[in-house]
């Protein structure tokens, strides 16, 4: 019988590049030996590091007041931080220093997984990128066939629920063409999970 496991703080990129087709979002795919969604698609990201602390970051005030509402400023400058530093591990990809991120989303883990995360879905534009935005040639080898694709086109992949409920999501604050009132939450510490609005 499986030991729940603790729920970690972790950070999720997803990059938005226009394109003739449309809006695209960078995906890269898990190992299929990977512990943690083996073989699945999904956005740059990962835990929360201690390092991550010590390397604090500006946030622009809408970020800052959305995850204040549920996170110290110590860990909302963290998560920032472990977005940017995973994205640079996982993709190669640098960001300015000016870059905005936008707190869109929040999902955790469900019980009974053999990792579990407490994760914070940040909307990056690719004018932030410092660098090539095609050149993956400095990315670790944790996610695999890295590429730009569109909305529609993600679909198609083989992905984690909760990255579909992200995506729609993202087409939605699109059409709308401005942040949304609220960030959805997808809350899975229980058994069921439940979906609720931060500020």
């Amino acid at each position: 019988m499986m030991t729940d496991v603790p729920i970690r703080d972790a950070a999720t990129v997803i990059l938005l590049r226009d394109g003739a087709e449309g809006p695209r979002v960078l995906m890269g795919q898990r190992g299929r030996s990977a512990v943690f969604m083996p073989g699945k698609f999904v956005f740059p990201g990962g835990a929360v590091d201690a390092e991550d602390f010590a390397s604090p970051v500006a946030l622009d005030v809408e970020t800052l007041r959305r995850l204040s509402a549920e996170a110290s400023p110590e860990l909302a400058s963290a998560l920032v931080t472990a977005a940017v530093r995973e994205l640079r591990e996982e993709t190669g990809l640098l960001l300015k220093e000016t870059r905005e991120a936008e707190f869109i989303f929040r999902a955790i883990t469900p019980p009974g997984r053999p990792r579990r995360f407490d994760a914070r879905f940040f909307l990056i534009k690719a004018e932030d990128i410092a660098n090539d935005p095609d050149d993956f040639s400095r990315a670790e080898d944790e996610l695999s066939l890295l590429q730009w694709v569109t909305l529609e086109g993600a679909r198609a992949f083989d992905l984690p629920f909760v990255t579909r409920v992200v995506l729609a999501e993202v087409e939605a604050a699109l059409h709308k063409n401005m942040p949304p009132d609220h960030v959805p939450f997808f809350d899975h510490r229980e058994a069921v999970g439940k979906i609720r609005a931060l500020i």
